[in-house]
C-alpha cells in the first residue's frame, strides 16, 4: 500500500511520539470514581462557595447581630426607650448613655436598639407575604399557561405599573389604624409583582426538563409535579430576590414612618427617630446619624448577602 503523504508512517524529525508502557500507565487508578460518595446538589455547591467568601461572613454577622438586637433588645441596653426627662434634652453623651439624648430627653442608644424590632418585623412580614403571593401567582401562570397565564400576567402588569411607595402613601393615609401588620399588608399588596415575574420565568424554564417529563410519565398529577419538582428547582432566583427585598421593605417602612403615615409615634422605629431628629439637625446632627446608620447597616447586610447568594446559585457566575 502506498504511503499517504498527508499521514506518513514514519514521523518526521521532531514529530516522534512517546507512549508509556502499559505497566506504567495506571489507568485504573486515574479513572477510578468513588461511587460511595453522595452526588453534590446545587445547594451544597452554593454553600461551599459562600462559606469561602469573606463577604458572606460579614453580611451574615450583620444580619445575625441585627436579629439578636430585634429579638432581645434588653441584652444590649438597660435603659428604656420611653424613659425621657426634659432636663436631659439634647444632652451630650454620658456614662450609660453613649449616644447622648434627643430633644425629648430620651436615650438615643436605647431608642436605636429598640427601633430595630419594628423595622425588622415589618420587613420580615412583608417579605414572607410577598414570597407566598408572588410565588403562587407566578408558578400558576408559568406552569399551567393558557388563560391562567394571560389573566395573571395582565393582573401582574396592572399592579406593577403602580409605584410601591406612592401606593402605600395613598392607602396608609386613609387607614383608621396603623401598626406593623397594616404596614406589612399594604407593602405586600403592591410588592409581589416582581417576584411573580421572576417565578413565572423560572418555572417556564424548568417545566420542560426531562425529570418533569419523567414524573408526568409515571402518572403524577400536575399539581404534585409543580410542588415536588418544578418549584424546588425554581427556588434559586426567588431566594435571591427575597434576600435583597427584605432590606428594601425595611427602607420602605422607614420612609412611610418618616413621612408620618407609617407606624404610629408610640412605636419606636428608626423611621420615626429619623423624623424627630431632623428638628435638631442644626444643633446636634449626630442624633440623625445613629438611627440612619443602623438602618443603612441593616440594609447593607441584606444586600451583600443577596449578592453572595446570587453568585453562589448562578452556575455561570461560579465559572467566571
Amino acid at each position: 500500500m502506498p504511503e499517504n503523504p498527508m499521514h506518513p508512517a514514519t514521523p518526521r524529525p521532531g514529530q516522534e511520539r512517546y507512549t508509556a508502557p502499559a505497566d506504567q500507565a495506571k489507568l485504573g487508578a486515574v479513572d477510578a470514581v468513588d461511587t460511595t460518595e453522595a452526588p453534590s446538589s446545587l445547594w451544597n455547591e452554593a454553600w461551599r462557595d459562600m462559606r469561602r467568601r469573606p463577604l458572606f461572613w460579614v453580611s451574615a454577622t450583620i444580619i445575625v447581630l441585627v436579629s439578636l438586637v430585634a429579638m432581645f433588645p434588653g441584652l444590649f441596653t438597660s435603659q428604656g426607650p420611653r424613659v425621657c426627662q426634659l432636663a436631659n434634652s439634647l444632652g451630650d453623651p454620658a456614662p450609660g448613655h453613649i449616644f447622648g439624648f434627643d430633644r425629648q430627653g430620651c436615650d438615643i442608644y436605647a431608642r436605636t436598639i429598640y427601633g430595630a424590632r419594628a423595622s425588622v418585623v415589618v420587613g420580615v412580614l412583608t417579605t414572607l407575604a410577598v414570597v407566598i403571593l408572588g410565588t403562587t401567582v407566578g408558578a400558576i401562570a408559568g406552569y399551567f399557561g393558557g388563560w391562567f397565564d394571560t389573566v395573571l400576567s395582565r393582573l401582574t402588569d396592572i399592579f406593577f405599573a403602580v409605584p410601591l411607595v406612592l401606593a402605600a402613601i395613598v392607602i396608609m393615609s386613609v387607614l383608621p389604624e396603623r401598626n406593623t401588620w397594616t404596614v406589612a399588608a399594604v407593602l405586600a399588596s403592591f410588592g409581589w409583582t416582581s417576584i411573580a415575574r421572576i417565578t413565572r420565568g423560572s418555572v417556564m424554564s424548568v417545566k420542560n426538563n426531562e425529570f418533569v417529563t419523567a414524573a408526568r410519565a409515571l402518572g403524577m398529577s400536575r399539581g404534585a409535579i409543580l410542588l415536588r419538582h418544578v418549584l424546588p428547582n425554581s427556588a434559586a432566583p426567588i431566594i435571591v430576590y427575597a434576600t435583597v427585598a427584605l432590606g428594601t421593605y425595611i427602607v420602605a417602612e422607614a420612609t412611610l414612618t418618616f413621612l408620618g403615615i407609617g407606624l404610629p409615634p408610640w412605636l419606636v422605629s428608626w423611621g420615626g427617630d429619623i423624623s424627630m431628629a431632623q428638628q435638631s439637625l442644626r444643633v446636634r446632627p449626630e442624633i440623625l446619624f445613629y438611627p440612619a446608620g443602623a438602618l443603612a447597616l441593616t440594609v447593607l447586610g441584606f444586600i451583600m448577602l443577596g449578592d453572595v447568594v446570587r453568585d453562589a446559585l448562578d452556575p455561570k457566575a461560579r465559572k467566571r
